[in-house]
């Protein structure tokens, strides 16, 4: 099959964060069944406008600035919008990486009036808001975007539920995980930014949702405890970085600014083998759909600390792939202590983390959901193609 993934946003640093690394591991794994899928996506940050991201084909379009200070949901790109409505036709079915903005809602419209098929996947973001934004573009496009498609597929019961809260009834709707590359070897754990060689690692966009700052006062309060452990902060800056290396700054101890560092954004291509180098995977987000980071991590025998409000916290706990807490600064600082303090734990669900991600978040499995749900698509535009 000829597939388009649709998605807001590609830059080099990654800054639109889980949903591109989501339809880039999609991408790659159906490629390898045979299929030519290809990610068509607005973009930012290029000299030169790439035609290959993290290994595979894009066709990417300036992003442009509709409306000042609404952040992705803001930008908006015409050019792409012309492409899709003269070469979407070509495509058997598009697959559309849904949010609330400017760039993919038109681009699904588009799709429909072409009479190109497609499947949605909103990623946790199209949940019930209070953003002046929202009840506007729900009612000129969300809905009907959401409405038209053969299927709207899921990351939770959460999601599910907020889905039908902002459409109401909607045929179509799919569970499908995030799947994750199987890391095959792990790398040999790498330095910390000051020498030590363990590292407790925050690789994440550094957003007050994300909150980076409470990281950054949990390795405070650990560095005098743990000389050998180094604090590293990776991702690009949404608004958080000053608060953080203000917290770095103005501390009276002496070892903050060498032990505790923020590294600045990495290729998104780059991530999994970051992650992989560290100790330990932090993400202190509070409602944190189904993270793209804390997979990775997994995958590459890293263990996870996540809060109790992450989508994949259910798994954690269940399979002791790392630890669960409450969304407290104490609760953060107590098990990184407990990790920290008895390295044969951070072995034994290092290799959990890595069978839950092998076992349950390939992407084969993935794929193979992902071609299904294409050919029902094609099948109810052309019902003499056979769905097996």
């Amino acid at each position: 099959m000829k597939i388009l993934h649709v998605a807001t946003l590609v830059t080099p640093d990654g800054a639109y964060g889980g949903p591109i690394r989501v339809a880039v591991n999609q991408i790659r794994s159906l490629r390898a069944l045979g299929h030519q899928a290809i990610l068509v996506a607005a973009a930012q940050g290029y000299d030169e406008l790439p035609t290959m991201f993290d290994g595979v084909p894009v066709m990417l379009f300036r992003a442009r600035r509709a409306i000042p200070g609404a952040g992705f949901s803001g930008l908006v790109s015409p050019a792409m919008l012309r492409w899709i409505a003269v070469n979407g036709r070509r495509a058997d079915v598009a697959h559309v990486h849904l949010a609330r903005d400017l760039v993919v809602l038109p681009a699904a419209r588009v799709l429909s009036r072409c009479g190109v098929p497609y499947v949605t996947q909103t990623h946790g973001m199209v949940m019930p808001s209070g953003h002046p934004l929202a009840r506007p573009l729900d009612a000129l496009m969300t809905r009907r975007a959401l409405r038209a498609a053969s299927a709207n597929l899921y990351l939770t019961d959460v999601e599910r539920l907020g889905l039908g809260e902002v459409v109401g009834p909607l045929a179509g709707l799919a569970y499908l995980p995030n799947g994750v590359p199987v890391f095959e070897s792990r790398d040999a754990p790498a330095k910390s930014p000051d020498g030590s060689p363990r590292e407790v690692l925050f690789l994440a966009r550094l957003a007050p949702r994300k909150r980076p700052e409470m990281f950054v006062r949990a390795a405070l309060r650990l560095i005098d405890e743990f000389p050998d452990v180094g604090f590293t902060l990776v991702g690009p800056d949404e608004g958080s970085l000053p608060s953080v290396t203000a917290l770095i700054e103005t501390s009276t101890n002496s070892q903050a600014r060498r032990r505790i560092r923020w590294e600045g954004a990495v290729e998104p291509e780059a991530a999994a083998a970051r992650i992989a180098a560290a100790e330990l995977y932090v993400l202190p987000s509070v409602d944190e759909p189904f993270p793209m980071s804390v997979l990775e991590a997994m995958s590459s025998g890293t263990p996870v600390i996540v809060t109790e409000s992450c989508g994949l916290a259910a798994d954690v706990r269940a399979h002791r792939a790392g630890a669960v807490i409450d969304h407290t600064l104490g609760a953060l600082v107590d098990s990184l202590r407990g990790f920290l303090s008895r390295p044969e734990s951070v072995r034994e669900c290092g290799d959990n983390a890595s069978r839950l991600a092998r076992d349950r978040y390939g992407m084969a499995a993935v794929a193979g959901e992902l071609v299904r749900h294409y050919a029902h698509a094609v099948a109810r535009r052309c019902p003499c193609v056979a769905v097996g």
